[in-house]
């Protein structure tokens, strides 16, 4: 792949979480029913209009974790589990009403009280279970930018990062799946076709060889192969694959194994045209889909968005959306500097 196409991808990966964070931020506990299509699209044209005057869309705490992974990476050049984990609380504390959840905070309190073993306060969530969330697959965009040429240290920098606040095992296989695709993305020619059942079957394949590694502490039916599978058998269903059994089957919810694969799903569906979603732009459909399916839609529009950014590029994303996200200079600065690393 040319090197200033890769540069472009970097840079459409960490824009794209971000635009997902911003926009999905309104809509954030919607019911799909409740999310009107014809307003959504109402919603992004007025965004995409260059007259459209508004301030800064904020983003949440996804993006303010992401932002600390990344400067952690870059200043350490590589993964220091306590220089990560005084960035989150610092970030946190700096500015702690970015829609925090209740969990992580608690976990944030405990570091901030002491950061000699910083892995014991996520170990002791949910009595000693760990969380199954999907706050480390959030903010784990940096990690493929960061260890890009280095499959195996991407998939341990990953899992390590996830542990600082979330050790159950469908929370840091999510994560490692989130990155998984964001890999495969920046591997990916936009210039061609997308091969999706390719993507797919090396979606299904690395993902199967992770769980076949990790400990049985869930039952085999909450496992990410099952929900790929339904995603692949999703996407065959074409426009037949209404809302509603999208959302049943994959799901729309904070936790990682019914919010991962979800955003997966959205990126692949958006090759293609997508009823009541009127645009050419691949980039925004993504989003626009991620958003109209409610639930967690800051958190499955920003995952969506690092997949679909890390696909397509920057190029590909209307300049209007990026001028209305908070800290959008931030984020390209960091997907350069993450960029300059391995080029």
């Amino acid at each position: 792949m040319l090197r200033g196409m890769l540069a472009k991808k970097y840079k459409g990966c960490l824009t794209g979480a971000l635009l997902g964070d911003c926009f999905g931020g309104p809509f954030e506990g919607d019911l799909p029913q409740n999310i009107s299509k014809a307003q959504l699209q109402s919603f992004f044209d007025k965004l995409e209009g260059p007259a459209y005057k508004t301030p800064l869309y904020k983003y949440s705490d996804d993006t303010a974790m992401t932002k600390s992974v990344a400067e952690s990476l870059i200043e350490k050049n590589g993964f220091d589990p306590h220089d990560m984990a005084k960035k989150f609380i610092t970030e946190y504390y700096k500015d702690p009403r970015r829609n925090y959840g209740a969990n992580v905070v608690d976990v944030f309190h405990k570091l901030n009280l002491n950061l000699e073993d910083v892995w014991k306060p996520a170990k002791e969530q949910f009595g000693g279970t760990g969380s199954y969330g999907n706050g480390g697959a959030m903010r784990i965009a940096p990690v493929p930018l960061f260890a890009f040429k280095d499959y195996s240290s991407m998939l341990e920098i990953a899992e390590n990062a996830t542990r600082l606040t979330h050790t159950h095992r469908l929370g840091i296989n999510g994560a490692l799946l989130q990155a998984i695709a964001i890999h495969s993305s920046l591997n990916n020619d936009p210039d061609k076709p997308l091969d999706i059942a390719q993507f797919m079957k090396d979606l299904l394949d690395k993902i199967t060889d992770l769980e076949n590694k990790s400990d049985k502490v869930v039952p085999d039916s909450a496992s990410y192969f099952v929900q790929l599978t339904k995603v692949r058998k999703l996407l065959e269903l074409g426009e037949n694959a209404i809302t509603d059994v999208v959302v049943e089957e994959l799901g729309n919810d904070v936790s990682a194994i019914y919010s991962v694969p979800t955003a997966i799903y959205c990126f692949l569906r958006a090759q293609q045209p997508i009823p009541n979603i009127e645009t050419d732009n691949p980039f925004r459909r993504t989003l626009q889909y991620a958003i109209s399916l409610g639930g967690d839609t800051d958190t499955i529009a920003s995952m969506a968005g690092a997949i679909a950014g890390a696909y397509y590029g920057i190029d590909v994303i209307n300049p209007n959306l990026i001028n209305l996200a908070e800290s959008q200079e931030l984020m390209e600065t960091l997907s350069t500097r993450l960029y300059e690393r391995i080029s």
